[in-house]
């Protein structure tokens, strides 16, 4: 991908953009927990989303579209499928899989591309492990693919050194088809998952940072009827790119306003974007408008709430990259595990952009620059860090390698960079 420099201010309003990726993939697996037809619209149409989809059918869910809506209907029980289940690029679906398949009887066995087949399961594997669970993979059971001997797991207790909801959502299920579970998380990691079941009609109760976990044991829950709201993971990219560039106003409608996902938009605030958010409607999650303006960017320190903003740390790169002064990441290791090691990748990119940039053991400093230089930067296959510096690219132009993973999460991603007037070649 190439982006050519926009030179001129944006402004423009988005009504649709990208469909929540994390609301879209539980979407998909929350519906065979019911035993009725769930509604799901606006579901998001990527890659790793339409996997998941492609997943449930294996497990012997019908999945019918009928124009922006898919229904699903749930089978009786789960059955183990004559393939491997194909997550794509996604931990997400991978992870939340192993939990639900970990209680329920079969023999699945998940994979994934190149990439994602690298990225640590022994996270959700180790707690399962230790409940009765039989999981394997390579580098003991570390890497997938992952082999799992779905089985009636014992009750369980589990206190999380990481706040994953990824691990959260993983232990929440394996306790809801087993014989329950209490878990608990160092801080909140985002709560899409207890949400979403306690609308179902699920027995998880939360107090604090704990939650305890009823099982099911043979009930079925409601089914979802639900539009999924814009993601604000994805649309974070275009508050980035109006708050730095000078003149610039966009605003999103139907995202998702859930206080776990918009840390982000909150640390843009903070270092001097001029942002604003209505609340428009509750469905499962508070759902509204954000407006984002161009404002002078300062310095700032992130250390808290990380697991908030994880997704969106490339993102924030970006700002930092422009702001006065030299700004921290920090508390943030997480990021040495994603698609890529963010961490490591960020820095290299940024500093062939003229910019300097320093690793960190959990996090990364940067100082800004007025002055950005356009580069040619390796993504390493992480649709994440191909999107940040595509937005860039906004003010310096910008050569984009292995870009075509952008797909994995955001497929229009480049349509609307061309909708704000930006000259891009795919």
């Amino acid at each position: 991908m190439r982006i050519e420099p926009l030179n001129k201010p944006i402004n423009h309003e988005f009504s649709e953009l990208s469909s929540d990726k994390s609301i879209s993939h539980r979407c998909a697996i929350f519906s065979l927990l019911s035993d009725q037809k769930s509604i799901i619209k606006n579901y998001l149409e990527a890659e790793d989303t339409l996997n998941s989809l492609k997943i449930i059918k294996s497990l012997g869910a019908i999945v019918e579209k009928k124009g922006d809506t898919y229904e699903i209907t749930p089978p009786s029980s789960i059955s183990s499928p004559n393939r491997v289940l194909e997550c794509g690029n996604s931990g997400t679906a991978m992870r939340i899989f192993m939990g639900l398949l970990a209680g329920n009887e079969g023999f699945f066995v998940l994979s994934g591309d190149r990439y994602l087949n690298e990225r640590p399961m022994k996270r959700v594997g180790d707690p399962l492990t230790k409940v009765g669970a039989k999981i394997d993979g390579r580098e003991n059971g570390n890497k997938a693919p992952i082999a799992i001997r779905g089985s009636k797991l014992k009750h369980f207790e589990y206190e999380s050194k990481i706040a994953s909801a990824q691990v959260k959502t993983a232990l929440i299920l394996a306790g809801l088809c087993a014989n329950g579970c209490k878990f608990g998380e160092p801080e909140l990691s985002r709560d899409h998952s207890e949400k979403m079941l306690q609308g179902m009609g699920a027995g998880v109760k939360t107090d604090g940072l704990n939650l305890t976990i009823e099982p099911l044991n043979g009930k079925k829950l409601k089914p979802l009827e639900i539009t999924v709201p814009n993601d604000p993971s994805s649309c974070f990219f275009y508050a980035v790119a109006a708050a730095i560039i000078p003149g610039s106003k966009v605003k999103i409608k139907n995202i998702l306003l859930n206080k776990t996902r918009i840390e982000a938009f909150k640390v843009l605030e903070k270092m001097g974007a001029k942002i604003s958010y209505q609340t428009t409607s509750s469905q499962y999650e508070e759902i509204g408008d954000i407006c984002v303006e161009h404002g002078e960017l300062n310095a700032i320190e992130v250390s808290q709430n990380i697991s908030w903003l994880i997704d969106e740390a490339p993102a924030l790169a970006i700002a930092f990259a422009c702001a006065n002064g030299t700004s921290r990441l920090i508390n943030a290791k997480e990021l040495r595990v994603k698609e890529c090691d963010r961490i490591a990748v960020t820095v290299a990119a940024l500093k062939r952009c003229g910019i300097e940039a320093r690793e960190l053991k959990d996090g990364f400093e940067i100082t800004g620059s007025k002055s950005p230089k356009m580069a040619t930067i390796d993504s390493h296959g992480d649709h994440r860090i191909a999107m940040s510096f595509a937005i860039l690219g906004l003010k310096c132009g910008m050569d984009i390698e292995k870009s075509e993973f952008i797909a994995t999460s955001f497929p229009k991603f480049s349509q609307f960079l061309k909708e704000l007037g930006a000259r891009v070649e795919d």
